[in-house]
């Protein structure tokens, strides 16, 4: 036990040093206290069962990281095996702990379990600071603003922030002195797990395209930030969706797992376009990161943001159920070589174009498959390096055609909306290698070649590369009549819920 009483930084979706104001407090106490710094990370249940390999490479690099640049302030990392609300406890005693400090989140489920914390803390006379770090601004306050309601469009969240400052970023440089850096602990016991301690064979994954933590993070901003033109004339419709290398910054999983500041990323872009002729929001790359401010907001003022049933935003859609479509779907499988393609980039890299994702998400749901959007937003969750709980709930509400967006009838082609950027299919012989000698005239609609031209290019439909599982011309006309009677049907249940006057 130790004898020194101790402070607790927790890392969550902040793995970074810098603009980390609640790391910065936990310093300041330990400092002026003569306490111990203890900054801990916490291996639970969740981490070893639901994040996806990708992620979980992605997660390991950005502690590795995070632990090298904590070692060059004096300190160090606690990786931590178990449960936070049963491993936190033991420590509160065995540490002696006076002070913690982490970032809000919104999660239901971390809400909760902060609220179980944050008792067990006040019984035993711990202080907790608690600071909003993830988001631009604080949507608690954007909520005040909007009387305690959620912003249903873009735009009029954009009118109630557009007045709120944005505090500058904190650095931390200072070196923290040895009277509060604890004895050395047990290494084994509290170092960065190793994948293999997690159960992944690394030598399964591909070559790691976007490396983890802190210090690639900062890299990749100044290289983007150095692009001052392109910065300016960046405009998200206009880039590609199934180009062999990013045409977007692809800074999400480094924000996602808070390997950089989303405020510095806000200030960054200020100041590039300051003085400048530049793009705006809702195109631009600020506005881009506007866009995820809407989707924490609504995340937050809104119950069961992540479900369909008790969701007050979510249109109900008696979607239908198909295990094999949604297997197919999920493994590259469905016989439509771009949205095969897409899942298959998804499922190797982690990572895939915010067009491409309005692809397979509208194919899954409303456009061919007809199956709902919480199914696909688990795959997500599992395949995404850059998953986030709001964004990936409102982003698949918006193209299933659920909230936010309503104009259900534009459906996305998956024959002609990849032949826009890609009209001889590079992309699609990247990822679906059988397909790669076929003629470019049948790349995207391989089963109107002549089986002789199958056989020429090695790759038999329905032997070598699966059959379509729906017609898609066919389907999407048949669903658009499903789309419109469940609108029928809720705008009806809307209507009988108004209380009737008596005029």
């Amino acid at each position: 036990m130790s004898k020194v009483p101790t402070v607790i930084h927790w890392f969550r979706l902040d793995l970074r040093i810098h603009d980390n104001l609640a790391l910065r407090n936990a310093i300041n106490e330990a400092e002026n206290r003569k306490h111990l710094l203890k900054p801990v990370y916490f291996i639970d249940s969740y981490i070893k069962n639901k994040v996806g390999v990708n992620r979980l490479r992605f997660l390991i690099q950005s502690l590795e990281n995070l632990d090298s640049n904590l070692r060059k302030l004096n300190s160090r990392l606690y990786v931590i095996r178990g449960e936070a609300t049963e491993r936190l406890p033991e420590l509160f005693k065995s540490w002696q702990v006076k002070y913690l400090t982490y970032q809000v989140d919104i999660d239901p489920e971390i809400i909760k379990q902060d609220e179980v914390i944050e008792k067990i803390a006040e019984k035993n006379n711990i202080f907790v600071n608690k600071r909003v770090q993830h988001t631009v601004y604080d949507v608690q306050k954007v909520l005040k603003n909007n009387n305690g309601s959620v912003p249903l469009t873009y735009q009029k969240y954009l009118s109630l922030v557009t007045e709120l400052q944005v505090k500058e970023c904190i650095i931390i440089s200072k070196i923290i002195s040895n009277e509060c850096k604890p004895p050395d602990e047990s290494s084994q016991e509290y170092d960065v797990p190793s994948l293999g301690e997690l159960d992944l064979d690394e030598t399964t994954l591909l070559p790691t395209k976007y490396p983890g933590g802190e210090t690639e993070a900062i890299k990749r901003l100044n290289m983007y930030m150095a692009r001052k033109q392109w910065v300016c004339k960046f405009e998200k419709p206009n880039s590609s969706p199934n180009s062999i290398e990013p045409s977007t910054t692809v800074l999400s999983p480094y924000i996602s797992h808070g390997c950089l500041s989303v405020k510095l990323f806000y200030h960054k872009l200020k100041e590039v376009e300051n003085g400048m002729n530049h793009t705006l929001p809702p195109v631009s790359l600020l506005g881009q990161l506007m866009w995820r401010e809407f989707y924490y907001t609504a995340g937050t003022g809104t119950a069961n943001f992540d479900k369909m049933v008790g969701n007050p935003v979510c249109m109900q859609i008696p979607w239908g159920k198909n295990e094999e479509h949604l297997k197919a779907w999920a493994e590259g499988r469905t016989g439509y070589p771009f949205v095969d393609a897409i899942m298959r980039q998804l499922k190797q890299e982690g990572w895939i174009h915010h067009l491409a994702r309005h692809m397979v998400a509208c194919f899954l749901t409303r456009g061919d498959l007809w199956i709902s959007w919480e199914e696909g937003a688990k795959v997500f969750e599992d395949y995404l390096l850059d998953y986030d709980w709001s964004l990936n709930a409102g982003n698949w509400m918006w193209l299933s055609a659920s909230a936010f967006f309503y104009k259900y009838f534009r459906v996305y082609s998956p024959v002609a909306f990849g032949k826009k950027t890609d009209k001889d299919g590079i992309y699609i012989r990247k990822y679906i290698p059988e397909l790669k000698k076929y003629p470019s005239e049948f790349i995207y609609e391989p089963w109107k070649a002549p089986k002789s031209v199958q056989t020429t290019a090695g790759c038999v439909i329905g032997v070598d590369y699966p059959k379509r599982i729906v017609d898609h011309d066919t389907i999407h006309k048949e669903n658009l009549k499903k789309m419109s009677a469940a609108y029928k049907s809720n705008k009806e249940k809307k209507s009988l819920k108004r209380p009737q006057s008596n005029t």
